[in-house]
């Protein structure tokens, strides 16, 4: 259950990404050819207009063909097969836009998962967050592991992690019981804390972390809350996406905690576990964290794309299609070689 409603709540926010490019394309009345829901093989489609929105079979996101977006160097219309079209038909064509109008285009997806990020966050602090005493890391083989304590366990009964700390130790080589919250289910299971320990060898071998109690706020409270979280929460991604460029072009390695499709959907859903809220907090994070990774000017991401729009500018002329699209290829098997290293790392840890 909680595995499908994350799956449809990421897909959401690629969705929505997808829908600024859709939205502003029609404000500023270029055509739109297709606005497609999840990826092919397709369902079935709905004709509206001249914009045909297509429910797919793969239920990752969406995508949006603009005609013109990949156009033809002559007068002729790639979407529809090589057709000619008319001078009055093409000047709808997206290639055929102005610098800033097309920059418009590209800048309003990044713009639409910032504020579904800004959005998302809202309700999370109207509602507020229990006390909560929520299980990190289980360390191999300890007392936790063999009793059975699980990551993302909740643990009842203390009213923060010292003191929980200081129940643990002074029941060391007693059986003891401990109340878990596990999704919707709640056990009880009996542990015995070790009475030697060595160096970085816990008591119980669980790593914790404790959330205090935390009241829902007005909705205008909520609002400005969510502004200076999204700031806050903008900075915090510049700053790790930088250190992580650092370390994957000139050190030449991947940080073993950064998380690919497979380790966002894994986390998700134990957060999703732990409590609605949480999970909310979790999405206007990877909201955000789409915005600033799709800035970055590299090909094939909306800032690559907005960088040889700038080079046109300065040129005065556009970039040749044939070096756009060798360059945009490149960086796009870069990225896809990328996500599979993550993701094999995923796996292996998951």
């Amino acid at each position: 259950m909680f595995f499908i409603l994350v799956i449809i709540l990421l897909s959401l926010l690629i969705l929505g990404h997808e829908a600024g490019h859709f939205f502003v394309a029609k404000i500023l009345k270029m055509r739109v050819d297709e606005f497609g829901f999840g990826f092919p093989p397709r369902m079935f489609s709905i004709q509206k207009g001249e914009t045909t929105y297509s429910f797919n079979w793969l239920p990752f996101g969406g995508f949006v063909r603009i005609a013109g977006e990949h156009d033809a160097p002559d007068n002729t219309d790639e979407t529809k097969g090589i057709v000619a079209v008319s001078a009055e038909e093409k000047k709808r064509f997206f290639s055929q836009q102005s610098a800033m109008r097309r920059s418009m285009v590209i800048l309003a997806g990044v713009a639409m998962n910032f504020l579904l990020g800004f959005l998302i966050i809202i309700p999370a602090y109207m509602v507020g967050t229990e006390q909560l005493l929520i299980v990190n890391q289980v360390q191999e083989n300890s007392p936790a592991a063999q009793a059975g304590i699980r990551p993302t366990d909740t643990i009842k009964g203390f009213s923060s992690g010292t003191d929980f700390i200081n129940y643990i130790n002074q029941n060391r080589g007693t059986s003891i019981p401990l109340e878990i919250v596990r999704g919707r289910k709640t056990v009880l299971l009996s542990v015995t804390p070790r009475t030697d320990t060595k160096p970085n060898e816990g008591a119980l071998g669980v790593q914790t972390v404790f959330i205090p109690q935390t009241p829902g706020v007005s909705l205008p409270q909520a609002v400005l809350m969510a502004g200076q979280s999204t700031y806050a929460t903008t900075i915090a991604t510049v700053q790790g996406l930088w250190q992580l460029l650092v370390q994957l072009f000139i050190k030449g390695s991947i940080p073993q905690d950064i998380a690919g499709p497979v380790g966002i959907v894994s986390f998700a859903e134990k957060t999703a576990s732990v409590g609605f809220v949480f999970l909310l907090n979790l999405l206007s994070l990877i909201s955000i964290n789409l915005a600033v990774m799709n800035l970055l000017p590299f090909p094939a991401l909306d800032g690559g794309r907005f960088v040889f729009i700038m080079i046109e500018k300065l040129k005065g002329s556009p970039v040749s299609r044939t070096a756009e699209a060798w360059v945009n290829g490149i960086g796009f098997i870069i990225l896809i070689a990328l996500m599979i290293v993550v993701t094999i790392k995923d796996i292996s840890r998951i």
